[in-house]
């Protein structure tokens, strides 16, 4: 019999997921909607940190979301400031490359994240990847670079924007992964933190580059309220997106979650060319699928470079306790370990010695 609980975390799992593809993808229409009546995406994207700062406090409140932990201002300055910068400028490139662009091919610029994330973990962290993490890369280009050249409604500042948006978060995933792990803070928290942090941060530049061309662009006027609505529209869903996409990392494998996002990139693909309409060719959708397709296998590459890794470090400790363990017995009777007696003893010291040197050599730091 099936057990209960488990029943329902997977339909749990299922329904986040059907809520993530809906949410993300009309988050993404009404985005292109807004853009090509309201041409200010630094706008769209103040908007958005507006709407994460004034409801996320409140809400998480509400929902018991623990409360905020203590950051020590150097470690503030280091991560969470620069956190908070790249959020801002990955959200703002995202947008000009949906006003650019279609929503289609923007979508699939961005699957190229793996390798913004394999170049910059190698620079900055210096982590090595196995070959069949590279060789994962190769569908990845080169399905984008299919998309590109075939692409009817190309624009090289949409291509351009894409792809810094798509740099910026990687970095913010290298970066958040490692915030989390250090500070304990929860994700939805620093969700919030970092929204708060971006709006302050930027809003003097907001009303210098977008604020001043509003007031003198006489074609917009404050009474059209079709574009206000949708433009808020936009901030609330962007805000649920990444709830959503928060909480169902918390309740799967990276994998499944890596998996789950690819397929909300299908769906968001999918669902722009119907409700959009924007033209595209059979080789153009090779592209796209071609990418997706890289992705998955990606993700499948580094799940089995953890486990791999997983084991190398286990293995070698279990091994060598149970190779080099003793158990006393008395022959004629004298002490004895396992066949070691008087100066033998010495190099039994002496080996168990040098096999602890190897363990910690693993990184198992269970001799040091």
């Amino acid at each position: 019999m099936a057990d209960p609980k488990r029943g329902k975390e997977i339909l749990s799992i299922v329904l986040l997921c059907l809520a993530w593809y809906v949410v993300s993808s009309t988050n993404n229409v009404i985005g292109k909607t807004v853009l090509n009546e309201f041409p200010y995406p630094m706008t769209m994207t103040m908007v958005q940190l507006l709407t994460i700062t004034i409801l996320s406090g409140p809400f998480f409140n509400l929902w018991g979301i623990r409360k905020y932990v203590d950051i020590d201002w150097k470690y503030y300055c280091k991560l969470i400031i620069p956190l908070a910068f790249g959020k801002f400028i990955a959200s703002v490139f995202s947008h000009v490359s949906i006003w650019k662009v279609p929503v289609s091919y923007a979508h699939t610029v961005k699957a190229t994240m793996p390798l913004f994330t394999v170049l910059l973990s190698r620079l900055i962290m210096g982590e090595k990847q196995t070959f069949k993490v590279y060789i994962s890369l190769i569908p990845i280009i080169g399905g984008v670079a299919i998309a590109t050249l075939t692409e009817i409604s190309f624009d090289m500042i949409g291509l351009i924007s894409a792809l810094v948006a798509t740099a910026g978060f990687s970095l913010q995933h290298i970066f958040s992964k490692k915030v989390l792990k250090d500070t304990k803070i929860h994700h939805l928290r620093l969700l919030h933190l970092l929204g708060r942090l971006a709006l302050l941060m930027f809003l003097p530049v907001w009303l210098y580059a977008d604020f001043l061309s509003l007031i003198h662009d006489k074609t917009k006027t404050y009474q059209d309220y079709r574009v206000i609505t949708l433009l808020f529209t936009d901030g609330l869903l962007n805000w649920l997106q990444n709830i959503i996409a928060f909480s169902l990392l918390n309740l799967v494998t990276p994998l499944t979650y890596a998996v789950a996002n690819c397929s909300k990139r299908i769906f968001v693909i999918g669902l722009s060319l119907f409700v959009l309409g924007n033209p595209v060719t059979s080789m153009n959708i090779v592209g796209m699928l071609m990418a997706i397709f890289g992705v998955l296998h990606y993700n499948k590459a580094k799940y089995d470079q953890k486990q791999s890794e997983q084991k190398e470090t286990l293995l070698p400790y279990v091994h060598s306790w149970q190779d080099k363990i003793t158990y006393p017995v008395f022959q004629n009777g004298v002490k004895d370990l396992n066949g070691f007696a008087g100066g033998d003893m010495n190099s039994l010291n002496n080996n168990f010695s040098y096999n602890s040197r190897t363990i910690r050599s693993k990184g198992n730091l269970l001799f040091s």
